[in-house]
């Protein structure tokens, strides 16, 4: 998604209304796939304070990830808020690093909102709260039940001291 951004350049006050879809591709971050089936919703607005321009909106929408425990794909809601100073890139002043510059006229917002996406996501999602996750011996989901696999899990380096236990027993 576009905006001109050429009316309120040099108008101090200005605003421009964003109401809109963004459409994101499918990101991989920190070992997580993040699958958009559809674009997340955006509005708010940018305006021209004199000295930047502010981009203050929020995101809605859905985002396709797996169950941390289970690996079961799941649906889960994403909405944010963006609150970002942009200016305009001319090649003279140095801004602070948190000002996102722009060339001409046009801001391209996608890039944006994937970035505040990425830094409104939780590290890892559940199917529900109570997931068993899977088995760590056969993969089984413990969600369908028992897979009958021994659940003591011991560790080896203690297999000779369990073993002299057994001989006294």
């Amino acid at each position: 998604m576009t905006i001109d951004v050429s009316t309120i350049l040099k108008e101090i006050g200005g605003k421009i209304e964003l109401d809109g879809e963004v459409y994101l591709s499918d990101t991989d971050f920190l070992g997580e796939l993040y699958h958009f089936n559809g674009p997340l919703k955006i509005a708010g607005y940018i305006s021209n304070t004199g000295q930047c321009l502010i981009m203050r909106a929020e995101c809605t929408g859905y985002v396709n990830t797996q169950c941390a425990r289970c690996m079961k794909d799941i649906k889960i809601p994403v909405d944010f808020e963006i609150d970002e100073s942009l200016a305009q890139d001319d090649g003279k002043e140095s801004y602070d690093e948190d000002v996102i510059l722009f060339e001409d006229t046009d801001i391209y917002i996608d890039d944006i909102v994937a970035d505040n996406f990425l830094m409104n996501i939780e590290g890892k999602y559940l199917c529900s709260e109570d997931c068993k996750g899977l088995c760590t011996q056969c993969g089984a989901d413990l969600n369908d039940g028992g897979c009958g696999c021994n659940s003591e899990n011991i560790d080896p380096r203690w297999t000779a001291l369990i073993d002299i236990m057994n001989k006294d027993k």
